[in-house]
């Protein structure tokens, strides 16, 4: 299926089946391919060893040497899905591989062309992004079996092993977890439409049942073990790194073939999640401070998804809606959904401060002190990342900012309990 924008009809019952949001799966790709024809078999062969030819410092050579295959031999979505995903992964070990100190001017034409083909055929940039790493990128080991990290693989991966899986698997779990409270957003907006109280306040209630941070908390306290690998393979996040703001690369990159200007783009983030803007737009939560970033993230987003954010933002206003209706219930059941939004906001905050902060301030005391080879390959992790997220932007000082402008989302008598 296509993942244009899908066209909209304010008369008919909002859904999310026209913007491609699975019922079960919410921005989950459904059973994403494995393989791609076998013309295309020198990219997946080189994708599948990514992490190998990094390590041995051969990626590059074996890019330079890869056909030019043509992208129009790509006929289904879920075909450039995973065109798109074994590009991307190529991209970023291709840049990457020697670190932030020895990285390329120009993506060879050989990756460049192709890569922007599918890119503009998706309405995706050419870089790795949410919608590739995490959205696009799994498998079930037992495809009868359940949708948990034991049964859960990567596609494609990244240098780091079994820290790199956990990352994105996590991070997908956490999509998934998010699905229940994701589909009682078109009966909140069809209960506003209709005047229909209870049912707004049911569906408000079922969504703060399933944003709640004890069911990410779960998730992680799961996997605490895996992510707390991350720790010790901080350097490996330097190939998730993007070229826009980055003074390791401040003129951007060159697609060989495609323009002879640099082009910057941000790097996979959280912030193109579709999940927390749809929830943002829904509750009216407003961020004008980081509206620029925000709004940029959009981009990276499968078209579709970003359409869906958008027209949840033309709807009748559900804050205006539960202060015109006076109940009691509806007003509780607001409150709940914004004060678990923003306790999860808080808890993103705890979470990065650990995985993120913390690590980058190992890697810099590292890079002061020269201890063994071991320790200087872990200080070898890009130095953007001590103040910058893996999206570009200033991480903890917008994460809490995020945090702190949904506080007022809160109706005005329950402002100050909240202060």
């Amino acid at each position: 299926f296509s993942m244009a924008a899908a066209e909209t009809d304010s008369n008919a019952p909002f859904s999310l089946e026209r913007y491609y949001v699975s019922e079960e799966l919410g921005f989950i790709l459904p059973e994403p391919l494995v393989e791609l024809p076998p013309y295309y078999k020198p990219w997946m062969d080189i994708s599948l060893r990514v992490p190998e030819l990094v390590h041995s410092h051969m990626l590059r050579d074996h890019v330079n040497k890869m056909p030019l295959l043509s992208s129009s031999f790509l006929q289904k979505h879920r075909e450039l899905r995973l065109a798109h995903l074994t590009l991307s992964v190529m991209t970023m070990g291709y840049v990457w591989q020697e670190g932030e100190n020895d990285t390329v001017e120009m993506l060879p034409y050989n990756l460049a062309v192709p890569y922007w083909e599918v890119s503009q055929r998706l309405g995706l940039p050419p870089i790795l992004t949410h919608a590739d790493g995490v959205l696009a990128n799994w498998r079930k080991k037992d495809p009868k079996g359940p949708f948990d990290m034991e049964n859960l693989e990567l596609l494609v991966s990244l240098p780091g092993g079994e820290s790199v899986r956990c990352f994105f698997i996590v991070t997908l779990l956490v999509e998934l977890a998010a699905v229940p409270a994701l589909r009682s957003i078109p009966t909140v907006i069809n209960g506003i439409r209709g005047g229909d109280t209870q049912a707004v306040a049911r569906a408000l209630d079922n969504i703060g049942i399933h944003s709640s941070t004890l069911n990410i908390l779960i998730i992680i306290k799961k996997n605490f073990n895996s992510l707390f690998i991350l720790l010790r393979h901080f350097k490996d996040l330097s190939v998730w790194v993007w070229w826009k703001d980055n003074p390791s690369m401040p003129k951007g990159l060159i697609y060989e073939g495609v323009q002879t200007e640099p082009m910057e783009f941000s790097g996979g983030s959280a912030a193109q999640s579709s999940l927390l803007h749809c929830f943002d737009k829904l509750l009216g939560i407003q961020h004008e401070s980081n509206s620029a970033f925000l709004t940029r993230m959009r981009n990276y987003m499968p078209p579709a998804h970003k359409q869906l954010i958008h027209d949840i933002s033309l709807q009748p206003s559900l804050r205006g809606f539960v202060q015109q209706q006076a109940d009691e219930r509806l007003n509780q059941t607001f409150h709940l959904c914004v004060k678990k939004l923003l306790a999860l906001r808080n808890y993103h905050i705890n979470v990065v401060s650990r995985f993120i902060t913390v690590p980058a301030a190992r890697a810099r005391q590292l890079r002061n002190q020269s201890q063994d080879l071991e320790e200087e390959m872990i200080s070898r992790a890009p130095t953007a990342l001590e103040e910058r997220g893996t999206g570009g932007s200033g991480i903890m000082t917008f994460l809490k900012t995020v945090r702190d402008q949904t506080k007022d989302a809160f109706l005005s008598e329950t402002n100050k309990i909240n202060e």
